[in-house]
């Protein structure tokens, strides 16, 4: 998967905050693939929720944009194959956000 950059990484008022969310974003990918896996969906539902806000406000819209077709497949009670696939598409673009160097 390529790198996925921030829309604001050149904004110098959200560089660090930006930096802050990015760098948390390989433990919430952890924390999805453990709620996927003990079968927390409402819980991961919650995680995919806060993702989807959260990616847009940061300038990361893949991510906004991937949480909530998970949010909405888990909604909707979507099959477990779809939810599993969803989850892991998030987890692995989680991976690939760059966190923005600091001057």
């Amino acid at each position: 998967m390529e790198p996925v950059h921030s829309s604001y990484a050149a904004d110098p008022d959200m560089l660090e905050i930006v930096r802050e969310f990015a760098l948390e974003l390989p433990g919430r990918a952890d924390a999805l693939e453990r709620l996927l896996a003990s079968g927390s969906l409402a819980e991961l539902s919650v995680l995919a929720h806060q993702l989807k806000g959260a990616g847009g406000g940061y300038g990361y819209a893949p991510v906004s944009e991937l949480a909530g077709a998970l949010e909405r497949a888990l909604r909707e009670g979507r099959p477990r194959p779809e939810i599993e696939q969803r989850t892991h598409e998030l987890s692995k673009l989680l991976r690939a956000v760059v966190a923005p160097e600091l001057p």
